[in-house]
């Protein structure tokens, strides 16, 4: 059963599942598709540039669906916010839409977006990911699955966090960072996400051949391309060939890289 509050504000273009609650003062305008079971909580705004799925809560203040901050913005531009079921944004998050015609910013599900999150127009969040408070994603960011974003981080437009990786908070992160890994302060990795990929259930053999692979690129005393080359003559696991992929792949903003230096004696013993 539906709830709306007498002080919602709620175009008769807008298309609400029967199920929705919805709070004091939200806005939810013309164009705008709500799911079943939603919860719009006090002075949320739904735009009519969204389509929100099943069973998602927006936090008091939210703002879904707003307009690119792109100087000179067409408004007459049609763009939408895409957003699956489970996610939980709470207060005060602020997801833009895209910035051309038919471009799309998009969350997947089962996501938790926490207090003050920003999500710049075109960017993409997977499944199961976790942003801290105050994180600020510039434009076209994407956030593979299960990926920890810790508090106050910032990101640059245009990069990727891969799958599994740890972004500590108060991180400046402007290159790609690869899956399974930790991050820090200004584009440094310090290892492997260890704690993520147990809680993941990732194999103890796949946790020991992604050691490797993160040794390859980061400690053998290689370049990327060295490493990479290195790694095309050995078989390897799903995962890790996931993280050379990804590196692979990281041709326009590179990848974070690793203060610590690498030793003779790892070199040695991951090139023989």
């Amino acid at each position: 059963m539906s709830f709306i509050h007498p002080s919602a504000l709620i175009s008769p273009q807008a298309i609400l599942a029967d199920s929705v609650h919805v709070g004091p003062a939200a806005i939810i305008e013309a164009g705008a598709i709500i799911g079943p079971h939603c919860r719009i909580l006090a002075r949320a705004i739904i735009t009519g540039h969204v389509e929100l799925g099943a069973n998602n809560e927006v936090g008091c203040g939210a703002i879904l669906g707003a307009d690119p901050q792109v100087v000179g913005f067409d408004q007459g531009i049609k763009s939408k916010v895409v957003i699956g079921q489970n996610n939980i944004f709470r207060e005060y998050v602020t997801i833009h839409r895209g910035m051309h015609e038919g471009g799309q910013t998009m969350v997947g599900n089962d996501n938790f977006l926490m207090v003050g999150v920003h999500l710049g127009h075109d960017s993409s969040v997977s499944n199961h990911v976790i942003i801290a408070n105050n994180c600020l994603l510039a434009g076209h960011v994407e956030i593979q699955e299960k990926a920890f974003l810790g508090g106050g981080a910032v990101f640059h437009q245009h990069i990727r966090v891969g799958t599994l990786a740890m972004v500590r908070g108060g991180s400046r992160i402007s290159k790609n960072i690869p899956p399974y890994l930790t991050a820090y302060e200004s584009d440094l990795v310090s290892g492997l996400n260890t704690l993520g990929l147990r809680r993941a259930e990732i194999p103890a053999t796949s946790r020991m051949e992604l050691k490797k692979a993160f040794q390859l690129i980061y400690r053998s005393g290689l370049n990327i391309s060295q490493g990479l080359e290195a790694a095309a003559q050995k078989t390897w696991s799903s995962e890790a060939l996931h993280f050379f992929e990804f590196i692979t792949a990281s041709t326009k903003r590179g990848v974070c890289m690793s203060r610590t230096p690498f030793s003779n004696k790892t070199a040695s013993h991951i090139t023989h």
